[in-house]
């Protein structure tokens, strides 16, 4: 063997132990989690309700999901934004950050000094918002954007925390518009702006109750405000379109929540790219067939449901809003705590009605009969329950 092949063996030998070594370590690169610290919005309160002045206090939770590394946290801000049904003229908001470290306390002068969140443990910090102004009866909702810097082996990636805290909570005889459909009357029943600090059984009972027959009547709660309590939203800012994303997005129609990349993303994150590829494929074929829609049905029910940046009312309409989990659980829960058949739906004002999970032996029909013309209303009505009740005459 001459010294020329002997050569060309030894650097083919090396530059394939060259190439290995790179798959091998770009793929221990993407199984690591990186900075993956949790934001938990935790309990909040309005402590103070004075005519010129409120106080909110809320509690935040960072929590260090990895099993083995440490994640630093340097910097800690917040803003507040505030929805009105008037002007915010003369209206000023201020946030106080205090540290609740469970090992360190917090500094007098307010400042924030770096922390480091061991891998399976967590810290808080409690959020001190105060509202001056004249008048703010007019206030319905504060949300709270908490930034974050996170420092570790992701390098240094900023984050930013949603929480949204309603202001208003309407009476429940201010639902009292009964609507006469075929065989059935409606009431769309408007509540305060849902967030995570609510429970659904809870809202049923508060709003619900007082205008129910629980032995005859129907509630129903959109599959979208059911999400927003259980926290399936998330900021488009911290979602990462990847290659199956960024490419597919395009196929959809525009008016398609899966028509961005962020959008689609999101289902990705929920069952992988391997899935929604090969749905695409499958409905792509059978869309050439005669058979459209079948992209919905292989990737799964949660392509059906996402909603994407304005699909719902604000503060959520900047958010990804996911489908419900587990809603026939939660339907089970309203019948077994409040007595009430109950229904989660997805409505909309293409007249199409799609009941995602409902209590035993509900007539499905007389149910999307009733909701058909989406008596809830597809805008910022903030009636997320309908009450339905079979007419006797």
């Amino acid at each position: 063997m001459s010294i020329g092949v002997v050569l060309a063996v030894i650097v083919g030998v090396v530059v394939a132990v060259v190439a290995l070594g790179a798959i091998a370590l770009e793929w221990n690169y993407r199984r690591k989690p990186g900075n993956r610290l949790e934001f938990h919005p935790g309990r909040w309160e309005l402590v103070e309700r004075e005519g010129d002045r409120y106080r909110i206090v809320g509690e935040v939770e960072l929590y260090n999901s990895t099993n083995r590394l440490e994640i630093m946290i340097p910097e800690v801000s917040a803003e507040a934004t505030l929805l009105s049904k008037g002007s915010l003229s003369g209206i000023s908001s201020h946030i106080d950050i205090i540290a609740d470290h469970p090992d360190a306390p917090a500094r007098e002068d307010g400042y924030w000094f770096a922390y480091i969140v061991k891998a399976r443990e967590s810290t808080r910090f409690k959020l001190v918002v105060e509202l001056r102004g004249e008048d703010l009866t007019q206030l319905q909702t504060l949300w709270v954007k908490v930034r974050y810097l996170t420092y570790g082996p992701g390098g240094r990636i900023p984050r930013t925390g949603h929480v949204v805290f309603p202001l208003q909570y309407p009476e429940p005889e201010a639902s009292a518009n009964w609507l006469v459909k075929e065989e059935a009357e409606v009431l769309p029943i408007k509540t305060h702006l849902l967030t995570h600090l609510d429970d659904p059984v809870e809202v049923v009972r508060r709003y619900v109750l007082p205008h129910a027959n629980p032995e005859t009547d129907i509630v129903t709660i959109g599959e979208t405000p059911l999400a927003i309590i259980q926290g399936r939203w998330r900021d488009p800012a911290s979602v990462k379109p990847g290659w199956v994303a960024r490419r597919l997005c395009y196929f959809f129609l525009p008016t398609s929540s899966l028509a961005t990349a962020c959008g689609l993303q999101t289902l990705v994150d929920l069952v992988g790219p391997w899935r929604v590829l090969l749905a695409f494929v499958g409905g792509s074929v059978a869309k050439v067939l005669g058979k459209p829609g079948m992209f919905y049905q292989l990737a799964g029910e949660q392509a059906r449901l996402i909603d994407d940046v304005t699909g719902t009312l604000p503060p959520y309409d900047r958010f990804i809003v996911l489908g419900p989990y587990n809603p026939k659980a939660v339907v089970d829960r309203i019948r077994r705590e409040t007595g009430l058949a109950a229904a989660i739906v997805d409505v909309n004002d293409l007249k199409a009605v799609k009941i995602l999970a409902a209590t035993d032996r509900l007539p499905e029909p007389f149910l999307e009969a009733a909701l058909r013309t989406n008596p809830a209303g597809n805008a910022d009505e903030q009636t997320p329950l309908v009450l339905i009740r079979r007419r006797t005459s």
